[in-house]
C-alpha cells in the first residue's frame, strides 16, 4: 500500500490486494464492515481506478495525479450517518456499524458518480457485466424494458466501454418528432430539399460519426423511416433529403423500446428484417420491483442529486429504505426520484429523510400483493392524507419486525413511546387498523 508523508493511508479499489497487506490498525480494520462486502460491487474494470478512500479529508497524492474521473470517498464512522457532497466528486460518508446495508447503498451510489449505472442488484450487474462484454463489439444494441427503467443510462454505459467511447454519444428520441421532420433529423437535408429547409444540415447519423447514436422509443419509427434505418445500418451510408450520392457514416446503433417488439411485427408495425437487424443481443431491463437490490443505492444516488449539503437532508433513514423497498414502484425509477424529490422537500432542514416524508405518487403496494392501507386510491385525497397513509404503512412494518414491541418499535423509528400511542391511536380512527387490535 502507498502513503505519502503527512497523509493518511488511502486504498485504490484498482489494487484490491492494498487491503489484504495492510495491518490491522490500517484503513481496512477500521472500515472492515463496509469494505469487505462492498468491494466485490465495486472491482468490476469499469470502476477500478476510479475510487480512491480516505480517511478525515486526507489523500494520498499519487504520481502524476488523478484521472479527472477519479471519486474520492472519505471515511468516517459516526453514531450519526450522513452522505454529505464535499464537491463535485468528493463525498463523505460517515456511517454507523449497526446498519450496514444502508452504508454500502451510499458507497456505491457515490462510486457511481459521474453519469455512471448505479446497481446493487444481482441481475443488474449480471446486466451490466454481459453490456461491458456487448461493448467491445460493433454490433447494434436492443434495449428493452418498461417507460423509466434506466435503458438511456444502460446506452450511455455500451457507449463509454466501447472503442468509440471519444466519440460522440447523440440521442433522439422517434416518438418526440413529427415523421416529416425525424427524416431530416436522423438523415440531414440538402439546401431547399423542402419548404423551410434555408440551409443544409448533415443530421444525426453523421453528428454520431465515429460515436454511437441512440434511438430511444424506436418502436414508434414510422414504417417508411424503419426502410431507410434498414438500409443505413446496412450500407453503413445516409442519403440526406434532397441529394443523389450517398454519404458514407460509422456509427453504432443502440435502440431502445418500452415495447414488445416482436408483438409489433405480428401487428404489421415493425418491420421484421430491420427487427432481425436490431435484434442481434438484446438486452432486456426489468421493471425497478424485480431488481429490489437496487431500490436503496439509486434513493442514495437521488439524495446525492438533490441534496446531501448544509441545512438539506443527508441520509435515509432504515424505516425510510424499508418503506421504498416494498413498493411496487409502477413509475419504476422516475417515480423513485419523484419520491425522494419529495421527501427531501417534506422532510426541510431535517439531517434524515424518515418514513414520515416518504409519500408515493400511487397508493401504497406491497410488491408480493395488496395490503389493506393500498386498498384506496390517491384520488381525491390531500399529500397530508397520503403522507399519514405511508406513515402508516411503516409502522405497522415495524411492528411486525419487533413482534408488537412498542418501545422497541419506537426507538426503531426514533420516536417516542406516547408518539407511538397517538399515531396508533390516530391509526384505529381512520379506520386503518381494526378497533382494539393489538397493535
Amino acid at each position: 500500500m502507498r502513503t505519502t508523508s503527512g497523509s493518511m493511508p488511502i486504498v485504490n479499489a484498482a489494487d484490491p490486494q492494498d487491503f489484504a497487506c495492510e495491518g490491522e490498525s490500517g484503513l481496512r480494520a477500521r472500515h472492515r464492515s463496509l469494505l469487505a462486502p462492498a468491494l466485490p460491487l465495486l472491482g468490476t474494470t469499469w470502476q477500478a481506478g476510479r475510487l480512491a478512500f480516505g480517511e478525515h479529508s486526507k489523500f494520498e497524492r499519487t504520481p502524476g495525479g488523478r484521472g479527472a474521473d477519479t471519486v474520492e470517498i472519505d471515511l468516517r464512522r459516526a453514531e450519526t450517518p450522513a452522505l454529505v457532497r464535499l464537491g463535485e466528486r468528493r463525498f463523505a460518508l460517515s456511517y454507523e456499524n449497526s446498519a450496514p446495508a444502508a452504508a454500502r447503498s451510499a458507497l456505491v451510489a457515490c462510486a457511481a458518480q459521474g453519469g455512471w449505472p448505479i446497481a446493487g442488484d444481482e441481475e443488474s450487474l449480471a446486466l451490466l457485466t454481459l453490456a461491458e462484454r456487448i461493448a467491445k463489439s460493433e454490433i447494434p444494441v436492443l434495449l428493452e424494458g418498461p417507460t423509466g427503467t434506466g435503458k438511456e443510462v444502460f446506452a450511455r454505459f455500451v457507449h463509454r466501454m466501447s472503442a468509440r467511447a471519444d466519440g460522440p454519444f447523440v440521442a433522439v428520441n422517434c416518438a418526440a418528432m413529427p415523421e416529416a421532420m425525424l427524416e431530416g433529423l436522423l438523415f440531414g437535408h440538402r439546401k431547399g430539399a423542402f419548404t423551410g429547409a434555408a440551409e443544409a444540415r448533415e443530421g444525426l447519423f453523421r453528428a454520431a460519426h465515429g460515436g454511437t447514436l441512440l434511438l430511444d422509443e424506436i418502436g414508434e419509427l414510422p414504417l417508411a423511416l424503419q426502410a431507410k434505418l434498414l438500409r443505413a445500418l446496412q450500407e453503413g451510408e445516409v442519403l440526406p433529403l434532397g441529394a443523389t450520392k450517398p454519404v458514407a457514416t460509422d456509427v453504432r446503433i443502440v435502440a431502445c423500446t418500452n415495447r414488445t417488439l416482436s408483438a409489433e411485427v405480428d401487428a404489421g408495425r415493425f418491420r421484421e428484417d430491420l427487427l432481425y437487424r436490431l435484434n442481434v443481443f438484446p438486452l432486456a431491463l426489468p421493471a425497478l420491483r424485480n431488481r429490489r437490490g437496487d431500490i436503496a443505492p439509486l434513493a442514495f444516488g437521488m439524495l446525492l442529486r438533490h441534496a446531501c449539503r448544509k441545512g438539506q437532508p443527508q441520509w435515509l433513514s432504515g424505516q425510510a429504505l424499508a418503506l421504498l423497498e416494498t413498493h411496487a414502484w409502477p413509475g419504476n425509477v422516475r417515480e423513485l426520484e419523484n419520491v425522494i424529490r419529495r421527501a427531501i422537500l417534506l422532510a426541510g432542514e431535517e439531517q434524515r429523510i424518515g418514513s414520515e416524508h416518504v409519500v408515493f405518487d400511487q397508493a401504497v403496494r406491497i410488491v408480493d400483493g395488496e395490503n389493506s392501507l393500498g386498498a384506496t386510491g390517491t384520488a381525491n385525497r390531500s399529500l397530508s392524507e397520503v403522507a399519514f397513509t405511508s406513515e402508516a404503512q411503516a409502522i405497522l412494518a415495524a411492528l411486525d419486525e419487533h413482534a408488537g414491541h412498542r418501545a422497541k418499535t419506537a426507538r426503531s423509528l426514533g420516536i417516542s413511546e406516547r408518539t407511538l400511542r397517538y399515531r396508533l391511536a390516530s391509526m384505529r380512527e381512520s379506520g386503518l387498523i381494526a378497533a382494539g387490535a393489538g397493535a
